[in-house]
């Protein structure tokens, strides 16, 4: 049951929910148990003078209750659940939990999707208001990320979003979770984010024919696409963007080998910000291309990176990024070892071959026998499925349609990221 308290009698151990929209706070999630002063101090300093609380799930001795019911009911002696009991009722919290991260990263990439298209709207007439923008969300972000532990990838919808803002959203995500890994400061992962949100701004100053690479364009052709490199610095100069920001934009495509552009520059200088970015962005472009290119499998992408471009990219940057993405990145569509057809949602970067998935269908009821249909998809964390793995990645036309239909990819592969503290095991979860 949930009631209000005010601020000013807010307590360690109290969990609580804080309303209003997701960059209105710095905490990682919305809803959390106060482990500090310092938490109550940042509540206290937002404004609000009361919070949503629930005394049932929060943490307060009997005699610092401050409204009936937040003591936790007592368990009649002999009544203690059986082992049997105990697994589902940690399976149902680990479901519930599930279900509230995936539905926090919908709504966490909403509201980042919309600030994405208020800076589109910004750029041409208040550039240096779409360039504060972009400097909040980022720091909102960040300060999320930063806060969690563990940051895991998970695959959102991406409903409400348009492509540019799709784009631009995935490849600072990603690119600040492998700058996260990499060590980088707070003020160089800062100054990438927005670079990375903004690194193809320079094409709203390129005719729509333009904006996406062909194989079969003219030299003028591309030379006109790859203008927006340079447009994109002079936006960036008009925003008032710093110099860390800048050289994102400037170099997101050059290439460790000097194959890429503008300038052909080698790895060494090149930015850490800026190879992160074009590692991400190229990944993005493979999964969601905005021409006529078909679409790679995230899984596919992945592999290509690695066996035909390693050249092209740093090394430790590339490999940071792999472990990341795991070896079947958000989005795969996969067949596990028992022969079911699956979805990866969710990957953490520490058991990459044991992504948590959508599965359709049951197990097989006996050795070499197909799972049968078992209506809507169930998620499954592989990690808890010693018996279970993955057996191979699978190209959407390799799916049975009834199959697909059930799983439902989205023909756009958008990533959020989420703490994997308040996700990863069911034990935890029910504590």
């Amino acid at each position: 049951m949930t009631s209000t308290v005010a601020v000013e009698e807010l307590r360690v151990g109290m969990y609580i929910h804080l309303d209003g929209g997701w960059l209105s706070h710095p905490f990682p999630l919305s809803a959390f148990r106060i482990t500090s002063n310092d938490e109550i101090a940042t509540i206290r300093g937002l404004g609000l003078t009361q919070v949503r609380w629930v005394p049932e799930r929060s943490e307060l001795p009997a005699a610092g209750a401050l409204l009936e019911g937040n003591v936790p009911p007592v368990v009649p002696a002999g009544s203690a659940l059986s082992p049997e009991e105990q697994a589902a009722r940690d399976q149902e919290a680990w479901l519930n939990a599930q279900r509230e991260s995936a539905q926090r990263c919908e709504r966490q990439y909403g509201e980042a999707a919309r600030v994405m298209r208020d800076i589109g709207e910004q750029i041409t007439q208040q550039p240096k208001e779409a360039g504060r923008t972009a400097g909040d969300l980022t720091r909102a972000m960040l300060d999320k990320m930063l806060a969690a532990d563990e940051v895991g990838i998970r695959l959102v919808s991406g409903a409400g979003g348009d492509r540019n803002s799709a784009h631009a959203l995935n490849v600072a995500v990603v690119s600040m979770l492998i700058g996260r890994t990499l060590g980088m400061s707070d003020s160089e992962m800062q100054d990438m984010g927005v670079g990375a949100l903004l690194h193809d701004v320079g094409k709203i100053d390129v005719p729509d024919r333009l904006r996406h690479p062909e194989d079969n364009f003219t030299p003028a052709e591309t030379n006109g696409y790859r203008d927006h490199v340079a447009k994109g610095v002079l936006q960036g100069h008009r925003m008032g963007l710093n110099a860390g920001s800048l050289s994102v934009i400037a170099q997101h495509h050059e290439h460790a080998d000097g194959s890429g552009f503008p300038m052909k520059l080698s790895a060494d200088r090149i930015g850490l910000g800026a190879r992160i970015v074009a590692i991400v962005n190229r990944y993005d472009n493979l999964c969601n291309p905005g021409g006529r290119t078909l679409a790679l499998t995230p899984h596919e992408a992945v592999a290509m990176m690695f066996a035909q471009s390693r050249s092209r990219f740093d090394p430790p940057v590339l490999n940071a990024f792999i472990r990341m993405m795991g070896v079947y990145p958000a989005g795969s569509l996969v067949q596990l070892t028992d022969d079911r057809y699956a979805m990866v949602v969710g990957v953490n970067s520490t058991r990459l071959l044991k992504p948590r998935v959508l599965v359709h269908g049951t197990p097989a009821a006996r050795p070499g026998a197909r799972g049968g249909n078992a209506g809507a998809p169930q998620l499954l964390d592989l990690e808890l499925q010693p018996e279970l793995g993955i057996r191979r990645s699978l190209a959407a036309s390799k799916v049975p349609p009834p199959v697909l239909a059930a799983l439902d990819p989205r023909p756009r592969v958008s990533y959020y990221f989420e703490p994997l503290s308040v996700v990863s095991r069911p034990a935890e979860l029910a504590a």
